[in-house]
This record gives structure tokens, C-alpha cells and sequence, in this order.
């Protein structure tokens, strides 16, 4: 039997290599790079000394920033106004990509190590149905067996390889937009995470004593360019990743509603997508009619909430996306963003599409209602509040 594996080379994707190999499985393991630089190191050397038949590194950097960040950004993407969707993001990618090897290598299965309690199970079975003919099996290892942290951990131990230190501790998942950190006293909501826990940001008060400036200018509402520098779409968020976390910005600890009815507390490193969001958000505020403003921000949040549930593939996902690009149209100009010591301020913003009137909004000079237009204003403006009111008794 061919099982083409997803594998990360993390614990419990190397835990199931080393049980699918020892049962006589010829396992093809398929590492996707969405940006996880640590998490790559000695992947394919790891994945042969498991057991593993061959194997394969597809490098999806880009194609992670151009289809999948890109557009969370124009939705200004944060599940339940806090989570940036890295990990729901990265999924339906690798997703992808584990369907088309298995396809290429005529598998009889694909198998994850997805747990039954997480929400990436959903992420991972629903794209794969999707693309997948239904003869091609879907394991799931650690949830079929229940493995526990502990037993994925003797697995390796009985296979002679030797277990990272973070791994005992923390389940962590990185790439390029978000990196989570799960696990350990961090199940109590009740605990503080320690520093080990981080790797992409310092401590507040341990950051620089001087402020960072960065000017960040988007186009159709995709950033492209930082203090005038050009970039393309993955390097301005690894570039920000590292820049904007030496400051102390982009930790979040958060608790937060799972798909398959779990509260979990998760604490995240997203100092790129938290600085990108905040600075798209504002441009968008400065462009916009109030009622293209309130009407996105009800397509964003069901977009993120589909996004988030494991739904890539719902049709509605791609109708919302289609609105969110031709409003992002007019979503061009600069945003102007200090850092200092883990807070982030937008200090000013310039669209050429701007609503914004310096010389209407000035009380000195240009426009300005006369007392009679104002008074007929607020007249028409009230008439529906004041007659309700008064047909109820409200005083």
C-alpha cells in the first residue's frame, strides 16, 4: 500500500511515518515550505532515517503569499477580531499539493496527523475530498489511534530518533504569516507564557529605546513597498516579521472558539499580518463611503469565519473574494505606522482615491452649512428616532 504522507517533521507527523513504515507501508512524504524556516532544517534527512520511501520539498513560499495572505489582507482577516488565519491559511495549500504527489504517484492513500480535537482535521479531509477521487483513502493516524503527546513521543524514542526539546514542551506550527504555540502550562489560561515560548518577537520591555517609522504603500490593496523599498509579497512580510518583532509588536494570547466546539488558548507570534492588517484597514478607511465600509466589513468576517472552519473550497468563499477584490480597487496609497516597545500606532495615511476633504473638514474655511441647513438637516435626520419615541412613551 502507497500512503503519501504530509510531513512536516515535526512530532506527530514523524511518530506516524515511523508507524506507517513499520507496517510495511510504502510512504512518500510530501514537506510543503509556507515559510516554517526552522521547522525545514534536516526535513528530508529525517524523513528517509523514519522509514520513509521518498520524498519530496515543495517550495510554495510565493504561491503562499500571492493566493492565500494576499487576500486575507484585503479582507482584513483576524477570526473573532484577533487571529490572522495563519495555520487555517497554510492548510487547504498543503492541502493542494499532498493531492497532486498522491495523484502523480498513483496512492492508494494520504494521511495527516491531525488530532480529533483541532480544527485542522476539517482543513485537511475537506480539501482532500475535494480533490481527490473517493478510492483514495484519507488517514489520520494520531486521531484513528488517539495518539497522546507522550505516546508520539515513546514512538520515536522506539524508533532511535531522538526528540527536540521543544517539541516535549510545546506544539508549534510556523510559516510565513503566523507562528503558533500550543501546549504545555499554556493549556491553563490561567499561566503567563514564558519567553522559551517565543521566537519571532522580544519582550516589550526589552525592545529598542527608539521608535520605528515605517511607511507602507499598498495597490489594490496588496502592500508593496516598505520605506520605499520595493519588495514582493513574501519578502515585505518576512522583512516585517523580523523588523517590526524586534520591537516588541505582534503577540497575541487569545482564547478562541474552535470548529468542532472546543474553547482553546492559543498564543501567537504575527507581527507582519497584525502591522498589515492595521495599516490596510485604515487606508480602507480613508477610501471608502461609510456604506461600502459597513457592507465589507460584513463580507470580511464571514470570509475569515469560512476561511477559519476549513470551507476553502465553499463556493462562497470565492463570490465574497471576488467583491473583496473589486472594492480593494481603490485601496492604493500610504499608510504611516510607528513602533514602539510592543505598541503600533498608524500616524498618518494618502490615497490618490482618498473621500477625505482637508479644505471641507477645516473650520475656518471652505464649506460650511449656513444655521437654516443645519437646522433642516437635523430635522429630516431625527423625524424617525423622535416620532417612535414619542408613539411609545419614551422620554
Amino acid at each position: 500500500m502507497k500512503v503519501v504522507l504530509a510531513y512536516s517533521g515535526g512530532l506527530d507527523t514523524s511518530s506516524i511515518l515511523a508507524l506507517l513504515a513499520g507496517k510495511g507501508y510504502d510512504v512518500v512524504t510530501v514537506t510543503v515550505n509556507v515559510g516554517q524556516e526552522d521547522e525545514l532544517r534536516d526535513v528530508e534527512e529525517r524523513a528517509y532515517a523514519l522509514g520513509a520511501k521518498k520524498h519530496y520539498t515543495i517550495d510554495a513560499v510565493d504561491e503562499f503569499a500571492e493566493r492565500f495572505i494576499a487576500p486575507a489582507i484585503k479582507a482584513n482577516a483576524l477570526y473573532e477580531g484577533v487571529y490572522p488565519l495563519g495555520t487555517a491559511l497554510a492548510r487547504p495549500l498543503i492541502a493542494e499539493k499532498v493531492a497532486e504527489i498522491a495523484l502523480e504517484e498513483k496512492a492508494d492513500a494520504v494521511a495527516h496527523g491531525c488530532t480529533s480535537k483541532g480544527n485542522d482535521q476539517v482543513r485537511f479531509d475537506a480539501t482532500l475530498k475535494a480533490l481527490l477521487p473517493p478510492e483514495v483513502k484519507i488517514l489520520a493516524p494520531v486521531r484513528e489511534l488517539m495518539l497522546t503527546r507522550e505516546k508520539s513521543m515513546k514512538i520515536l524514542e522506539e524508533a532511535g530518533y531522538p526528540v527536540p526539546s521543544t517539541h516535549k514542551k510545546y506544539s508549534i506550527d510556523e510559516n510565513l504569516w503566523t507562528r503558533s504555540i500550543e501546549g504545555g502550562e499554556l493549556d491553563d489560561p490561567r499561566n503567563e507564557p514564558s519567553e522559551e515560548a517565543f521566537a519571532w518577537t522580544v519582550p516589550p520591555w526589552k525592545a529598542p529605546d527608539e521608535p520605528l517609522a515605517l511607511t507602507i504603500r499598498f495597490e489594490e490593496g496588496v502592500p508593496i513597498a516598505v520605506n520605499g523599498e520595493k519588495m514582493k509579497l513574501s519578502e515585505l512580510v518576512a522583512y516585517l516579521n523580523k523588523t517590526v518583532g524586534s520591537h516588541g509588536y505582534g503577540r497575541l494570547d487569545h482564547i478562541e472558539n474552535r470548529v468542532v466546539g472546543l474553547k482553546s488558548r492559543e498564543v501567537y507570534e504575527a507581527p507582519a499580518a497584525l502591522t498589515l492588517i492595521a495599516a490596510h484597514r485604515d487606508l480602507e478607511k480613508l477610501v471608502y463611503t461609510p456604506r461600502e465600509l459597513r457592507f465589507k466589513e460584513l463580507a470580511d468576517r464571514e470570509w475569515t469565519d469560512l476561511v477559519y472552519q476549513g470551507l476553502w473550497m465553499e463556493p462562497l468563499r470565492w463570490s465574497l473574494e471576488k467583491l473583496i477584490d473589486e472594492m480593494n480597487k481603490w485601496v492604493t496609497g500610504e499608510v504611516k505606522v510607528r513602533v514602539f516597545k510592543g505598541g503600533m500606532l498608524v500616524t498618518g495615511r494618502w490615497s490618490p482615491y482618498t473621500s477625505y476633504s482637508v479644505e471641507e473638514i477645516d473650520y475656518n474655511r471652505g464649506w460650511y452649512p449656513s444655521d437654516e441647513e443645519a437646522r433642516g438637516f437635523i430635522e429630516i435626520y431625527t423625524m424617525h428616532s423622535r416620532a417612535a419615541a414619542l408613539a411609545r412613551g419614551l422620554k
